[in-house]
Order: structure tokens, then C-alpha cells, then sequence
């Protein structure tokens, strides 16, 4: 299996403009990569920072140090340095991401927010349409709720759509933040089954699972965000 993330170096502190721009350090000198196929659990206390970790891969927070390489397209790319533009392409093609909370444009029908992503890769949007009916059928949200929007939905509906619309596209890399979270036990293992259909085409998982059970069946791996705290 080839290597397809590879993290360097990287350290990680807030400053709090609000406290005579107070800086708190939260990491430093983490050193991370996985292969293709393989799926790490970040591990470590509640308030560890294992989201914060997660965020740092996913462009959301700018690391401090170090570098975060990704194979995207053939190429590496460090997403230290990249450009927003290019942050936005290697979300679309490359880097999934299931957070805790769906945030949606309200009034949009859920098979739409659940296409749109495989749309915005260039797949024609009917066949996009016909996948996100699969993947909503096989995570037991009814049909009559398609044509509605998410906002209405209970939370655990709307775990389930989020997951539904981040695993429509085949992304080399998914990164998962207690994706289990607030579903029933046979919903969890639709998710499994959809994390081992990823691992099977070569995509990289890194998670978030409080889920003994999830570890247990998906994780080739650990990583313990813990060693690198400041």
C-alpha cells in the first residue's frame, strides 16, 4: 500500500486576540502518515484535541510548524502552504470529511445536499441523484423525507445524511468524526459497511471513535494524539 498523507513536524497554537493576543499552544512536533487502505484511530481523552488534529488535516485551522503533504492527483501537495483554491480542489476530489453537525442552505431538499458534492466533481447530476437514493435507502431514511429538508429531521436522521453525503464520492482520503455518533446499533454497522467498501478501494481512513465495537472492527491502527501536546 502506498503512502498517501504524510504529516511532519506540525505544531498547532490559538491566539486569543480578545486576550491581548494570548497564544496557547495545544501541539507540537506531531509526526503522522497513512497508507492507502488503512483506517487510524485518533485516540486520547475527551478535550485532547483529536478534532483539533482533525481540523489541522482538513484546512480548517493553520498549523503553526511543519508541513501536512497529501497525494492529490498524482502530486503532493502540502496543505500548509496551499492556496484556498487549492484547499477547495482537494476538498472536492480528495479529502472527505464527516464532522459531528450537518450544516446545510436551508429549504434545499435532502437528495440534493446529498448529490451535490458528486455533482460538483463533474458527474452528471442524475447519476448523482440515483446514488444519493442508494445511499439514503441503505441508511433507512424513508422516501417520503427525501424532498424535505434536513433541518427538519431529527439527529440521528441527520447523522446519517451527513454521512450519506460525505461517502457519495470515492475520496482517496475520509476523515470521520465520531461518525457513529447518535445512531442505533443497525445504522453503526451500515457505517462500518460503508468504511470497509472505502478501505476495500483504497481510501485512508482516519476516525474518531468512541465506538469500542468500531475500533475494534475497522482500525488497522492508533495514534495518540496525547504524545504531542504542549
Amino acid at each position: 500500500m502506498s503512502k498517501i498523507l504524510n504529516i511532519k513536524n506540525v505544531g498547532k497554537s490559538f491566539t486569543l486576540h480578545t486576550q491581548g493576543s494570548l497564544e496557547i499552544p495545544v501541539f507540537k512536533g506531531i509526526d503522522f502518515s497513512i497508507k492507502a487502505g488503512e483506517c487510524i484511530a485518533l485516540t486520547g481523552a475527551s478535550g485532547a484535541g483529536k478534532s483539533t488534529f482533525m481540523r489541522m488535516i482538513y484546512a480548517n485551522y493553520i498549523c503553526s510548524q511543519g508541513s501536512i503533504e497529501i497525494r492529490h492527483k498524482g502530486d503532493w501537495l502540502n496543505l500548509v502552504a496551499a492556496t484556498p483554491h487549492e484547499v477547495i480542489d482537494v476538498r472536492c476530489h480528495t479529502l472527505g470529511y464527516v464532522s459531528q453537525f450537518l450544516r446545510v442552505i436551508p429549504r434545499v431538499a435532502t437528495l440534493e445536499i446529498v448529490a451535490e458534492p458528486l455533482i460538483a466533481t463533474g458527474v452528471a447530476k442524475d447519476i448523482a441523484i440515483e446514488k444519493a437514493k442508494s445511499l439514503l435507502a441503505r441508511l433507512r431514511i424513508p422516501e417520503h423525507l427525501w424532498t424535505l429538508s434536513p433541518l427538519t429531521f431529527s439527529g440521528g436522521e441527520q447523522q446519517r445524511v451527513n454521512i450519506a453525503r460525505s461517502f457519495i464520492v470515492d475520496y482517496p482520503i475520509m476523515l470521520l468524526d465520531e461518525p457513529t455518533a447518535s445512531l442505533d446499533q443497525a445504522n453503526r454497522h451500515t457505517v462500518f459497511d460503508f468504511i470497509e467498501e472505502a478501505k476495500k478501494k483504497g481510501t485512508a481512513v482516519i476516525g474518531i471513535f468512541h465506538d469500542q465495537e468500531a475500533r475494534d472492527t475497522l482500525c488497522t491502527g492508533t495514534f495518540d494524539v496525547t504524545q504531542y501536546q504542549v
